[in-house]
């Protein structure tokens, strides 16, 4: 039985980058969905909304080849295969853990690692992430952390540019946004800055031998992903240093920076804590 690696978060904290790095480790294997949402879609009684949002995405890929006249290349033809292995999941209506880990396990072919990489888990309660731990004779997780101050601007930029009529990031869209956030209002930016709670129940449900907590900033220029490739147990490979993807690139104002620094002081303090310092990357100012 391979290793089940579960990356919990955070949000906007590299996983994507990293699930491509790991996609392409020979010793690992991911299916062609990176967050399959499957644990937290069981906690909200809500497998039905994912299957129709997957049956979708389904239908309208093979509409498009349908229109093209176009045969699937082979990123498409993975995506369509994956995507109907997981929709068979999907439509037993009910949790079915020999069924996820057969997913999982599909066409590994004796892979060192299979993985689901999907940053909402780390919202899951103690119980449910204690379930999880045990699903499998030898389960690891993985908690991605990225400048608290970073994390909050880029997932306030992403808000203001889905909001925006036009798609675009403007300072007042983002004001707006941020203002909600450190009132409270803005409840899904506020769950996914909040390390201490995500570090708190990791440490509660899992072995702590079972846990690493890293540094985005590292994995990708340093020694983050060195140490990731050793909790699993594969071979060490070098960070493919492609670009970052940032969104639409909005600086931070000064008086913006102060207040959020304030109210994320409590998420510096429990991720220091976490990891015994403060990662020398972690400046005091958001990404421009």
């Amino acid at each position: 039985m391979s290793v089940v690696f579960f990356c919990v978060g955070a949000a906007k904290a590299g996983t994507s980058w990293l699930h491509k790095q790991l996609s392409q480790h020979p010793e690992c294997h991911f299916r062609a969905i990176k967050e399959l949402h499957y644990f937290n879609a069981l906690e909200q009684g809500a497998l039905k909304r994912e299957l129709d949002k997957h049956r979708g995405w389904q239908e309208s890929l093979l509409a498009n080849l349908a229109q093209s006249g176009n045969a699937p290349n082979d990123d498409q033809a993975r995506r369509l295969a994956d995507r109907g292995a997981w929709l068979d999941v999907l439509e037993l209506g009910a949790e079915d853990e020999a069924a996820y880990l057969a997913y999982l396990q599909g066409g590994a072919e004796g892979a060192r690692v299979v993985g689901d990489m999907t940053p909402a888990y780390a919202l899951l309660p103690v119980e449910r992430l204690q379930r999880m731990a045990a699903i499998a004779p030898d389960v690891r997780f993985l908690y991605l952390m990225r400048d608290p101050l970073d994390r909050l601007w880029s997932h306030v930029r992403m808000m203001a540019g889905r909001r925006d009529p036009a798609g675009e990031v403007t300072p007042e869209g983002c004001q707006k946004i941020l203002n909600r956030t450190l009132d409270g209002s803005e409840t899904e930016i506020v769950k996914r800055s909040d390390y201490a709670t995500a570090l708190q129940k990791l440490g509660a449900a899992i072995n702590p031998k079972r846990v690493l907590i890293e540094v985005f900033e590292e994995v990708v220029a340093g020694d983050g992903l060195k140490r990731i490739c050793d909790f699993l147990g594969i071979a060490r490979v070098a960070p493919e240093l492609a670009a970052v993807h940032e969104g639409q690139a909005l600086a931070m104002a000064p008086a913006q920076q102060r207040l959020a620094m304030n109210w994320l002081a409590p998420q510096y303090a429990a991720a220091e804590a976490a990891l015994g310092r403060r990662p020398d990357a972690w400046g005091q100012g958001g990404l421009a």
